[in-house]
């Protein structure tokens, strides 16, 4: 497994699932250049009259959809990023000269703090702190009892890195009166903001007004290219505008991106809800499938001694699946179940990092592919799957004791 480079193996993993007759979840970014060029040529006349001129500098198309993004989510005005990384700095920072404190309170395992190389203090000179540990966002006991002031409070709605996990509405509710009450702003990082309707029984523009401004993406669940969206009073907004020059945001033609947001609004958002609710039933079909094959249950299976599907009961159309195997071991059974069966049951496996060795996980994510799926689906190519990894286990390590 170790012979081929990893731009191999990605050319790999993409010919398996992109050959795949069943999978889960369709990304648009696994598609060869020529496909996802020609799909956004004949379908953006839908949403997008093709006879206007094209943006520069912003305007066009793209000062359509800050329009409609702004509607969308309740809020005065809007401003289009070609990044969320970017979009987040620039709302936290206008945030930190208005309310004159350069402290962010955030989770530990946000993007910010994960994802972005420290990019909030190296970059914005922003500094954060942490109001719980917990996997989970805090709760308005947690902001009380935080033992010093901070400007804002950024949640990551649903905090992916925990497992795609939110809190229950009353208390979202709880905690934003309470950054309200330390005389503190609160900023969503809201990329995956869309699917979380389901979960909090909502509206959009309902979840989103809680918060003073928001960030929403296009490309995570609404298959754009990419970009990003910051929303919020308009006097901030138009600050934003001049700080996203001086970061090199402002960027000079994005109809394409622009395009496939207003498709995915379009297409994908309605659709979210029910990728929620399938999600429900393809969690619980594979903690019953590990389950069984835990027991023994069929003479084909090979057991898996410990798993985890997290959360059980998913709060959006993502969630985490995690097994007591090398990753290694279990991305080539996934492919592997690609390549031989047609059948895409996970994409890539992960070590554990903080956690102990020989431990790995997934994200699963289920999309319009995924509805095809009924519970006993799941279940075979759970077989089919664990069948692999034993192979691929006894390859790596050795025959069992």
């Amino acid at each position: 497994m170790g012979d081929t480079s990893e731009q191999d193996e990605r050319r790999r993993r993409l010919a398996a699932w992109q050959a795949s007759g069943r999978t889960l979840w369709r990304n648009s970014a696994d598609r060869p250049v020529g496909e996802r060029l020609a799909t956004l040529a004949d379908d953006a006349s839908t949403v997008y009259d093709l006879d206007e001129w094209t943006d520069v500098y912003g305007g066009g198309v793209v000062a359509d959809l800050e329009s409609k993004v702004a509607a969308l989510l309740g809020f005065p005005a809007a401003a289009f990023f070609p990044t969320g990384t970017m979009a987040q700095q620039v709302a936290l920072r206008c945030w930190a000269g208005r309310t004159g404190n350069a402290t962010v309170a955030l989770h530990p395992l946000a993007h910010p703090e994960v994802h972005e190389g420290g990019a909030l203090s190296v970059v914005s000179g922003l500094r954060t702190i942490h109001p719980t540990s917990e996997p989970r966002l805090p709760t308005a006991d947690e902001i009380h009892a935080t033992d010093e002031p901070f400007g804002t409070l950024m949640l990551e709605l649903p905090l992916r890195d925990a497992g795609y996990v939110l809190p229950a509405w009353d208390e979202l509710v709880a905690v934003v009166a309470a950054a309200r009450e330390r005389d503190a702003v609160v900023h969503f990082d809201g990329a995956r903001l869309w699917e979380c309707v389901t979960h909090f029984g909502r509206p959009l523009g309902e979840i989103a007004g809680l918060a003073d401004s928001v960030y929403v993406s296009f490309y995570k669940s609404l298959d754009g290219l990419s970009g990003a969206m910051l929303v919020g009073p308009s006097a901030m907004v138009e600050e934003a505008r001049v700080w996203r020059h001086r970061y090199g945001g402002q960027v000079f033609q994005q109809y394409p991106a622009a395009l496939s947001a207003l498709l995915g609004l379009e297409r994908e958002l309605p659709r979210l809800p029910s990728y929620v609710a399938h999600a429900r039933v393809v969690a619980a079909a594979l903690a019953d499938a590990f389950a069984e094959s835990s027991v023994g249950a069929g003479a084909d299976v090979a057991p898996a001694p410990w798993f985890r599907v997290h959360p059980r009961r998913p709060h959006t159309h993502q969630f985490q699946v995690w097994l007591p195997y090398d990753a290694r071991v279990l991305s080539e059974a996934a492919v592997r179940q690609a390549e031989e069966t047609g059948v895409t049951l996970f994409r890539r496996w992960f070590d554990s990092g903080a956690g102990p060795p020989g431990v790995a996980m997934t994200e699963v994510t289920v999309g319009s592919a995924g509805l095809e799926w009924t519970a006993d689906d799941v279940r075979r190519a759970v077989r089919e799957f664990l069948a692999r990894v034993e192979t691929e286990r006894t390859r790596a390590d050795g025959p069992a004791d």
